[in-house]
């Protein structure tokens, strides 16, 4: 296999960026309910343009690289000691090959000045959860919910009840150099 790195996004890449990423996010989605779906956002889509576009705009962007091969994309976003993992995908074409997490050890390699790494996924995302918590490190540490939304994102409470009813679980990596609280 084909060394994994990360590649800035470039401008003329991005397109392309956002359509790989819906289809890696309807994938898994297709595949836990099938075609008979209440969980997409606009146009059929399990993230919507302007939820991609934002992340991009907010953070850091980088396409995942095999080699010459663009077989993923991740987003961040980085304040201080404190980091977030926007979105992290893999082309279902390479799943199950070491890609992701090869990615996310470049990531975490990228900003070692980061203490804690923070991401949410769908409750129905059970290759999310397993890739989070048993290949990454992470640890759930909350459940949204439509009786317990993000206090630090009020719009997440819309979405929770129209697109995410049954809730979202947070993650949380403390790296290794820091003291568990």
């Amino acid at each position: 296999m084909n060394e994994i790195y990360l590649s800035a996004l470039t401008p003329d890449d991005r397109e392309q960026f956002i359509r790989d990423n819906q289809d890696a996010f309807n994938y898994g989605t297709l595949e836990e309910f099938g075609r008979r779906d209440d969980h997409f956002e606009d146009d059929g889509e399990i993230i919507s343009r302007e939820t991609i576009e934002h992340s991009i705009d907010g953070g850091e962007a980088y396409r995942i690289m095999q080699g010459s091969e663009k077989v993923g994309g991740v987003v961040i976003k980085v304040d201080g000691t404190r980091g977030d993992l926007e979105l992290l995908f893999v082309s279902p074409k390479v799943h199950s090959k070491g890609i992701g997490y090869a990615a996310w050890c470049a990531v975490e390699k990228l900003h070692p000045e980061v203490e804690v790494w923070e991401t949410v996924t769908p409750y129905f995302e059970t290759r999310n959860i397993h890739f989070y918590v048993n290949r990454c490190g992470f640890h759930i540490v909350e459940f949204y919910n439509s009786h317990h939304p993000n206090p630090n994102d009020p719009d997440m409470s819309e979405q929770l009840d129209e697109q995410f009813p049954d809730g979202m679980f947070r993650f949380e990596k403390r790296s290794s150099h820091v003291k568990n609280l």
